[in-house]
């Protein structure tokens, strides 16, 4: 395995402890970035494979466990993780086939799901439901609030999981997880990592201090 740091030269000064803190927060930040658009692309990868038009915040949650260590974590039993995974596979053969003609959060008998200008229905998986929209957009907005270097899984799950009105909250009821305290565990969580990572400092000449 090569080495992702490059080799410095005699001539070369060695980075301050500013500079080395900014190079690592930019390779963090990259990193969540990566790990976000992952998430995303799962989620629309079975909404396409699901038949429905939009990815919805239970798409995301779906995908958000499989990929996501921390979040797993939140959760706290690996049975009840299990349980909540089975429930978000059944949905394209059991109570989620009544969601594949309904816009996300939409009270019932309202209009289906926007159709195209072409007068199509457009294709599996080429937008986010509405709530799915604002969860991504509010996600964002938790990280750059709590001065985070990118999003994390946990700030995804907490906006998913914010409105009661979420498939992704009534799949969570489904399997006996009840959203609010899921909701507290995880600002407990993001609280103890903001806190961690706050206990660090530079000192000058780039070491590391407590």
């Amino acid at each position: 395995m090569h080495s992702r740091i490059p080799p410095q030269s005699e001539q070369e000064p060695a980075m301050s402890g500013a500079d080395d803190a900014n190079g690592l927060d930019d390779e963090f930040a990259a990193v969540d970035e990566d790990a976000f658009a992952a998430v995303v692309d799962g989620a629309r990868r079975r909404a396409v494979r699901d038949g429905d038009r939009q990815i919805d915040t239970a798409h995301l949650l779906h995908s958000l466990l499989e990929r996501d260590a921390e979040v797993r974590a939140a959760f706290g039993d690996g049975a009840r993780i299990a349980r909540l995974l089975g429930y978000l596979v059944q949905r394209s053969i059991g109570y989620g086939l009544r969601w594949q003609s309904a816009v996300e959060g939409s009270a019932p008998g309202s209009p289906t799901v926007t159709r195209a200008a072409d007068g199509t229905g457009g294709q599996p998986g080429e937008c986010f439901s509405p709530l799915a929209a604002v969860a991504m957009a509010h996600t964002r907005a938790r990280a750059t609030r709590r001065g985070a270097a990118g999003t994390h899984g946990l700030d995804l799950l907490a906006e998913l999981v914010a409105d009661p009105r979420a498939r992704a909250v009534e799949v969570l009821g489904r399997a006996g997880v009840d959203a609010r305290e899921l909701l507290e565990r995880v600002g407990e969580r993001v609280r103890d990592a903001s806190r961690a990572s706050a206990a660090f400092e530079c000192a000058p000449g780039g070491d590391l201090a407590r």
